[in-house]
């Protein structure tokens, strides 16, 4: 499915359409530079909650942004500037660069474990991150386009409804480095939606 969604994101692509990253250039073009702009991750009906009552303070980290939301209960929205990376088309691949993190804090123990720095990788359909800001990266969730919409303002970008599921190396290792048994491969943790400059 989603390769499949990929090439059809392709197409658009070539016809001015941009998604999660991917620059509209012409297809024989060198890989498009992004110049700048944002990725807010907002979490599922339910997560915030049950992270809250298993003694889980998630806590995003600078320079991201954090607010709350209170439709279908209480959630939680991490805003991620984006700091550059380049995409091709033929074949449809590269990156999109953020800067800050999620800080998952056990309270019951003080155990912790920071991801930030997030990468989208459009070649394996996945969001990556630093583990506590160091050089080792892991794939934090993989990227579910399905439902996904695109609109195009002007040179900016909007990517809306891309879904977020944990992967099994997450949640291994926030289970394990906090203590918990909260975390599971495949959890819906939420979507994400970004305005992307190019």
């Amino acid at each position: 499915m989603f390769r499949r969604v990929l090439r059809d994101l392709a197409v658009l692509a070539t016809a001015g359409i941009v998604a999660v990253g991917v620059a509209a250039t012409p297809a024989a073009a060198a890989p498009a530079a992004l110049k700048g702009g944002r990725t807010t991750v907002t979490t599922a009906p339910g997560i915030a909650t049950t992270l809250l009552r298993n003694g889980i303070l998630p806590v995003v980290t600078r320079p991201g942004r954090v607010g709350l939301r209170f439709d279908n209960g209480l959630r939680l929205t991490a805003s991620f500037p984006v700091t550059g990376g380049a995409v091709d088309l033929d074949p449809l691949g590269g990156d999109v660069r953020h800067r800050g993190g999620i800080k998952f804090v056990n309270l019951r123990n003080g155990k912790a474990l920071e991801v930030g720095n997030f990468t989208i990788d459009l070649d394996t359909a996945q969001l990556t991150g630093a583990v506590n800001r160091g050089a080792t990266r892991v794939p934090v969730f993989d990227l579910d386009l399905s439902a996904a919409s695109i609109e195009v303002r002007g040179g900016t970008v909007v990517v809306r409804n891309v879904g977020l599921d944990l992967t099994d190396a997450a949640a291994g290792a926030l289970n394990s480095t906090l203590r918990a048994s909260v975390f599971a491969g495949g959890l819906r943790f939420g979507s994400a939606g970004s305005e992307i400059r190019i």
